[in-house]
């Protein structure tokens, strides 16, 4: 083993002599691993050499099994993935620079080749060879982590959020210390710039995290946001919830995080490792692990949230360790530009940064921090950076800045700094000359890098960082399972057998989780606080719900786990008033409305959704422990949609409900609100016969009148008759008499012509006798003949009348009796959660899919009622 290989000791370089313009050969600069708990600072302008300065250090780190956790903005420190220990041209040609190549009038080829051969150089200039590379590669694990993309290994802010393992009785500042952080990045990348101690945002976020750590409790951010809208915590100080913070402030702070969390691109923040340090930084096998986190595609926000939540992690991981001499871990933050700035800014990186230079010390975790800003550091900050690298700086006014931030750091450890000495000094350096000043050494010294042995080819770009990744993510564990919930797409409604009708949306190709399907989340989704919900009952027990699945199954399913989870339904209660203001009757009506919950402009289909059973009792309980929400579909989560939805069901019930009302036009009735068509034709039947009595007797009654009157008049006839026969016999006897006197003159020859006279006269009456007996006669017979017609037409409009009425009482019609909107209350609306069973089994081909049953208004749970 040669000098350069000593245990925890890490090779550098060599001394450098400014004098003479070179190296010492044999001044090898050593530097003791153990310094670097008590951390270090790298500054030197673009081309100072010092992204090669730092690849040094994790290259030492990594061959002496030391693990490192590599925050890189700009995506230099991806070339430590780039080792070839045979050193041949065809490693270097995939990742050479075809523009360098060009400027040299160089194939891509020829100048890979021409690499080749100048790190080969290189390396052994220094004393190394492709072995040591071979050493370097097999030492650690290097793996690039790209949160938010998943061009390298994508990474789980899930996890992020869970509770620490620390006691509050010991812990409670550097737990409030994270959450502040966590708070801090978290408003940030939302916009908002938060004051930890004014911001009521902030106030409530770490409220929130406190109450749920205290608890051991787990967060993610489906959770969070629904801890926003029903906060745990009735009071904030001394003021209740609402006054301190209204529910409609917090509704648009819910908001604001849900569009973070639906947007497409969200996905990639919650797939992946989970953020785990003590797994980031070890393989499973126990091999050390170099973790690159590349955030270059990442925007100032993100990259201060994901910076503020990854530090955090690092100190709850650090803070569960015992203590150590030795260097357990090295952190090295490439660009500190912008996350540690002086006093007054205090982004959310800074108080972590702040914590883990005090104590991160005492665990063994070392801090390297580099910058090619000088100016903008907090170096009060930094006089606990026992180690410092200063290279090549630019202008009069970094150096006295570094002098001048130097000079706090050293007198804090006891020494004195020359500073006229180091201003001539830094002045004069050139590219990979750096000055390294150690609390722990007798006096500073000037020394070039040595030559590294990854590929410096400068950032790497995300398609790069793909192809580089490709194998190692092809072998790479399941990412992890997205909290329900998270911009988990809507898939449209599909009702299964056993769901029968309006049934729940399935998530399309979801993959159930051990706590129920995917696609839904333990939290209540967010709405606004204006929009009343209702929590429906399961009145189907779990093992009903199971036999009723198996029944309608063909086949033989595997069930695998079972869970309650609700579906979001609109729900409405209306009384309708119906008013005969003529006849001063009324009658209301009770009715329940349930639809499956629309999008914003959605049609809802009121017919099928009428649902008598639902009364106000259903929609009085609330939601069962341990159940799962479906996400509400787009544009759901604010009022109007709702009143909107309500406005159209009383619209619909205007126009579409009315109650019967039966009408008899012949007999003039119209029927009672609420009589049954069958006991208005009874009641028609009777008054039917009552007015046919009275119509029969009218009529009857005036045929005969009519009849009598001409009786009456035949009875005259008939006296005129006898009178007129009398008359009759009378003149006859008369004109007998006369005649007989005439003859028996005549035989007695006594011939008068008054006699004569006589006898005609009395023959002439008796003729008119005889003419009026006739006439009598035939007036007779001409009346018998009416009275016998009026008899029979009696009888015929009596059978008529008969006719006519017959089957009156049952000639009824319909006429809708219709509300005026003015009756029309709609008691309650809202969203109802409908409970389902989420039956997750496994078919006969061994695929994993989900059944709902419906939970609610299916029959009453055994032992349990309506729970």
């Amino acid at each position: 083993m040669t000098d350069i290989e000593r245990k925890v000791s890490f090779y550098l370089g060599k001394e450098y002599d400014l004098a003479q313009g070179a190296v010492i050969d044999d001044a090898h600069v050593m530097y003791d691993a153990r310094d670097l708990t008590t951390h270090a600072v790298c500054i030197g302008m673009t081309g100072s050499g010092k992204t090669g300065l730092g690849v040094t250090m994790l290259e030492e780190a990594a061959l002496d099994g030391i693990p490192s956790i590599i925050i890189d903005p700009k995506g230099d420190m991806t070339n430590l993935l780039l080792t070839f220990p045979d050193l041949l041209p065809q490693d270097f040609e995939p990742w050479v620079n075809p523009d360098d190549a060009r400027r040299k009038d160089q194939t891509p080829a020829e100048f890979a080749a021409a690499t080749a051969e100048q790190w080969r150089k290189g390396i052994a200039s220094w004393g190394q060879d492709g072995e040591r590379i071979r050493r370097l590669k097999e030492a650690a694990e290097f793996a690039i982590y790209t949160p938010g993309s998943d061009a390298g290994l994508p990474v789980s802010v899930l996890q992020t959020f869970a509770a620490p393992h620390l006691s509050w009785d010991d812990d409670s500042e550097t737990l409030r210390e994270m959450i502040s952080g966590t708070v801090s990045g978290l408003l940030a990348l939302v916009g908002i710039a938060a004051d930890p101690v004014q911001s009521r945002e902030h106030i409530l976020l770490s409220s929130i995290f406190e109450h749920a750590w205290r608890q051991g409790q787990d967060l993610d951010i489906a959770i969070l946001i629904g801890h926003i809208q029903s906060p745990p915590m009735a009071k904030m100080g001394v003021f209740d919830m609402d006054t301190f913070y209204p529910a409609k402030d917090r509704f648009q702070l819910a908001m604001a995080l849900n569009r973070l969390v639906a947007a497409p691109s969200f996905q990639n923040w919650i797939s992946g490792a989970p953020l785990d340090i003590a797994q980031i930084i070890q393989t499973p096998a126990g091999k050390p692990r170099v973790a690159i986190f590349y955030i270059a595609h990442l925007s100032d926000a993100e990259r201060m949230f994901f910076v503020s939540l990854l530090l955090q992690q690092i100190i709850g991981w650090m803070r569960a360790l015992s203590g150590t001499t030795s260097l357990r871990c090295l952190v090295y933050f490439d660009e500190l530009f912008g996350y540690f700035p002086p006093h007054p800014l205090n982004p959310p990186t800074k108080m972590p940064l702040l914590t883990l230079l005090k104590m991160a010390r005492a665990y063994g975790v070392g801090m390297m921090l580099a910058t090619q800003n000088p100016v903008d550091l907090d170096y009060k900050g930094l006089t606990n950076a026992g180690t410092w690298f200063v290279g090549k700086l630019q202008t009069d006014r970094d150096k006295a800045r570094v002098l001048e931030g130097m000079e706090g750091v050293i007198s804090e450890s006891g020494t004195m700094l020359d500073r006229q000495y180091l201003d001539r000094l830094i002045s004069s350096l050139g590219s990979r000359i750096f000055i390294l000043h150690n609390v722990h050494a007798k006096q500073p010294i000037l020394y070039s890098t040595r030559w590294a042995l990854s590929y410096l080819r400068g950032p790497l770009t995300r398609s790069q960082v793909r192809d580089l990744m490709a194998d190692r993510k092809a072998g790479a564990t399941a990412p992890a399972v997205a909290p329900a919930g998270a911009g988990a797409a809507r898939a449209p409604e599909a009702l299964t057998q056993a769901a029968m009708v309006s049934g729940p949306r399935a998530p399309a190709a979801a993959t159930p989780t051990a706590q129920g399907p995917a696609g839904y989340t333990p939290v209540q989704p967010m709405i606004n606080a204006r929009v009343p919900q209702f929590f429906l009952p399961v009145d189907l027990s779990e093992q009903r719900a199971v036999q009723r699945f198996a029944e309608s199954y063909r086949g033989r399913p595997l069930v695998k786990s079972t869970a309650v989870v609700y579906e979001p339904y609109f729900v409405a209660l209306a009384s309708v008033l119906y008013a005969d203001t003529r006849r001063a009757q009324t009658q209301q009506e009770e009715l329940g409305y349930m639809a499956p919950l629309p999008a914003s402009h959605g049609f809802v289909d009121w017919d099928s959704s009428l649902l008598p059973e639902l009364s106000p009792r259903d929609l009085s309980g609330s939601a069962r422990p341990g159940t799962l929400f479906n996400l509400l579909p787009s544009g759901m989560s604010d009022s109007p949609p709702y009143t909107k939805m309500r406005d159209e069901l009383i619209d619909t019930i205007f126009r579409a409900h009315s109650i019967a009302l039966y009408v008899n036009e012949q007999l003039k009735l119209t029927s009672d609100i609420g009589e049954t068509r069958e006991a208005f034709i009874a009641r028609c039947q009777r008054e039917s016969r009552d007015q046919l009595r009275a119509t029969e007797e009218k009529e009857r009654v005036r045929l005969t009148k009519a009849i009598e009157q001409l009786e009456q008049k035949l009875r005259r006839e008939e006296q005129e008759l006898e009178q007129d026969k009398l008359a009759l016999n009378g003149r006859r006897g008369e004109e007998l008499i006369s005649g007989a006197e005439s003859v028996i003159g005549m035989l007695m020859g006594r011939r008068r012509t008054t006699a004569v006279s006589a006898a005609a006269r009395k023959r002439r009456m008796t003729a008119q006798a005889k003419a009026g007996v006739r006439e009598s006669e035939e007036e007779i017979a001409r009346l018998q003949r009416e009275i016998e017609t009026l008899k029979q037409k009696r009888e015929e409009a009596l059978a008529d009348l008969r006719a006519t009425w017959e089957g009156a009482a049952e000639r009824v019609t319909e006429q809708p009796l219709r509300p005026r909107k003015t009756d029309i209350r709609v008691s309650a609306y809202g969203l109802a959660w409908r409970p389902f069973w989420a039956i997750t089994y496994e078919d006969e081909r061994g695929t994993i899919r989900d059944e709902f049953v419906p939970a609610y208004g299916a029959e009453p749970a055994e032992g349990a009622g309506r729970a």
